[in-house]
């Protein structure tokens, strides 16, 4: 040990007159320097309460506290961090990780107050010392280089646009194992997603399990859901929405605000793609006693299917009804097999079979069988027959036999393809009137089929919507249509359609700008420029601007019973309508969505459920 020196003593005597470096708080304060981690402030207005700061907190010094009488939103969840500086430690990981950038740490560091409790608190934009904003110095921000989230998304193989117009395959490869779990740790598990899922899935769950290379447990998840609160989250239709589900989800990710949103969807398809279906009896077990009723379900769409699912777990007899040759509804033949292919659509429904659900295909209730006697013979009864009928523009020349409607000639492609029909007419010129999914489907398959025959591509689509943000079309479906060929031009209502002089053949169609669709009450409202016109040449022309239900099934004097919203039923929130006995849902309740009739089906078993119970 060395020896203390000798002259100790008068360097302490020195010392004792120089000017200490501390302060005197709160009379005097010392400006901190620019990255300083003092108080946080927290801007409301962008933070979604998702969780994140407090989940990585090291101390635990963040708590996320309820916020009375906050506006609910999709997106956010009605919570804010509060956090207690007797355990913060300012390192400034909570600052570093959030999603929005909302959190923020100021260089004040001096706050005095008797009142323990005031060093717990919410922060808000004006921070612990009620600052206005624009008196406030921010100190430490996060480094772009140098970020605690993984912003970009793990994209799988597509196949490019010049390959896949040559054919039907599936074009979007399924991820691999490496590609899911390396997506998968992208996740925060804020759960925002489940609250904007219809179905709310179970997001976090199902994607932690593919991180765990996991997939029966993923699996689960997805087929059984809460099991405790009756299966709620369970998507019987897993495959299928794993390649055509509208991802509402990804819409409000808490990643999406910084980066790209987790690949929700292709993630759910990864999990279906890769268990085996002889496997998923064993891994999804269902143990619930028979009950001596029985349902019948009208339509085997996804409302149907997916209320045939969640009453067979819960141990009724199911029998589904449907008037065309195979089941799946517009799943089978509204989307095209390069989107979703059969094999994952049949995929799903063998597993509803399974638990017992009799499907019935090439019978329609009110035809083959009386619907009276349909009635007689089931204690309950599910409708959802979805929208058949097209809509038309009924402009002049419309009813000439090369103006169709989308969803019939979607419905003979189809066909064709799986050598059950003949082959439809494939024009070399086509205009498709419309901006949605349907018309963006009819457009992409017309492009394949004119390049397998005449090796071009001549599709057109045109639109009321004036923009392509406007149109309710998916934005990836308008892209990869471009891609392959497609000229697309928004903004155009059509007028007429032309023929050639003196001959029954058409020429194209007449258009007018559109400059304005839905009025101030958000109301569809179009409005013309009558003077600015426009014309697109076609051999035929292709409506595609909606569809209506068919309720011919129904006798007067029930239909009569019903409530309406224009064409739709009106249901309570257990989708039964004003004749107790019958229950609805998909498209004639709440619109053309697959995720969205999948929830229905659930809302309407449970439903279903207790009617059936109290009865």
């Amino acid at each position: 040990m060395a020896e203390k020196s000798f002259f100790a003593p008068l360097i302490a005597w020195k010392n004792l007159f120089e000017k200490p470096v501390t302060i005197r708080v709160p009379k005097e304060k010392r400006e901190a320097a620019e990255r300083y981690r003092g108080f946080h402030i927290n801007d409301w207005n962008k933070c979604i309460g998702c969780g994140t700061c407090a989940k990585i907190c090291p101390t635990d010094a963040i708590t996320m506290v309820e916020v009375p009488d906050m506006k609910q939103e999709y997106g956010m969840k009605p919570q804010r961090p509060a956090i207690d500086y007797g355990r913060c430690s300012f390192c400034a990981m909570c600052v570093d990780i959030c999603t929005t950038g909302s959190l923020q740490m100021t260089r004040e560091y001096i706050f005095v107050s008797p009142n323990p409790e005031d060093f717990y608190y919410a922060p808000t934009e004006k921070g612990i010392l009620k600052k206005e904003p624009s008196e406030i110095k921010i100190g430490w921000t996060r480094e772009d280089t140098n970020d605690l989230l993984d912003l970009d998304r793990v994209v799988p193989e597509h196949m490019p646009a010049e390959e896949r117009v040559d054919s039907f395959v599936e074009f979007v490869k399924a991820y691999s194992k490496e590609e899911a779990i390396k997506e998968a740790a992208r996740c925060v598990e804020c759960a925002i997603c489940v609250d904007r899922c219809p179905e709310h899935m179970q997001i976090p769950q199902y994607i932690k399990s593919i991180w765990k290379d996991d997939l029966k447990d993923a699996l689960k998840w997805l087929l059984k859901g809460v099991e405790e609160q009756n299966n709620f989250g369970a998507n019987p239709l897993s495959g299928v929405c794993g390649r055509v589900c509208t991802h509402r989800c990804e819409e409000v990710c808490a990643i999406s605000h910084r980066g790209e949103a987790i690949a929700i969807r292709w993630l759910k398809r990864y999990i279906v793609d890769n268990v085996p279906a002889n496997q998923w009896s064993d891994i999804v077990k269902f143990e619930s006693p028979k009950k001596n009723k029985k349902v019948g379900i009208i339509g085997s769409g996804p409302a149907g299917l997916s209320a045939a699912y969640f009453l067979a777990t819960m141990g009724y007899e199911v029998d589904i009804y449907e008037s065309l040759n195979r089941p799946g509804g517009v799943m089978r033949y509204g989307i095209p097999r390069y989107r979703l292919p059969d094999e994952a659509l049949d995929k799903d429904i063998a597993f509803i079979e399974s638990l017992g659900v009799r499907i019935y295909t090439g019978v329609t209730v009110g035809k083959d069988i009386p619907f009276e006697e349909f009635r007689q013979k089931y204690d309950a009864i599910f409708v959802s027959t979805g929208l058949t009928l097209g809509r038309s523009t009924r402009m002049p020349g419309s009813d000439h036999p090369d103006v169709v409607q989308a969803l019939p000639l979607l419905r003979e492609i189809r066909d064709y393809l799986r050598g059950e029909g003949p082959e439809p007419k494939i024009a070399r010129r086509v205009v498709v009137i419309g901006g949605g999914n349907v018309a963006m489907d009819i457009a992409r398959s017309l492009a394949r089929l004119q390049k397998m025959k005449y090796g071009e591509v001549n599709v057109t689509v045109t639109c009321l919507e004036r923009t392509f943000d406007e149109m309710p079309a998916d934005m990836e479906e308008i892209e990869e249509a471009q891609e392959e060929g497609v000229k697309i031009y928004p903004g155009w209502g059509p007028r007429e359609v032309i023929f050639y002089p003196n001959e029954d053949k058409i020429k194209g169609v007449k258009c007018v700008k559109c400059t304005e669709v839905f009025d101030e009450n958000r109301k569809f409202n179009p409005k013309f420029d009558e003077t600015e016109i426009c014309y697109y040449d076609g051999d035929m022309i292709i409506e595609a601007i909606g569809q209506a239900p068919d309720y011919s099934f129904l006798p007067e004097e029930w239909k009569s019973k019903l409530q309406f919203a224009g064409p739709r039923i009106l249901t309570n929130n257990l989708r039964q309508t004003q004749i107790p006995w019958l229950f609805a849902g998909g498209d004639i309740v709440n619109g053309p969505d697959i995720i969205h009739a999948v929830a229905d089906g659930y809302w309407a078993a449970r439903g279903i459920d207790q009617y059936l119970s109290n009865q």
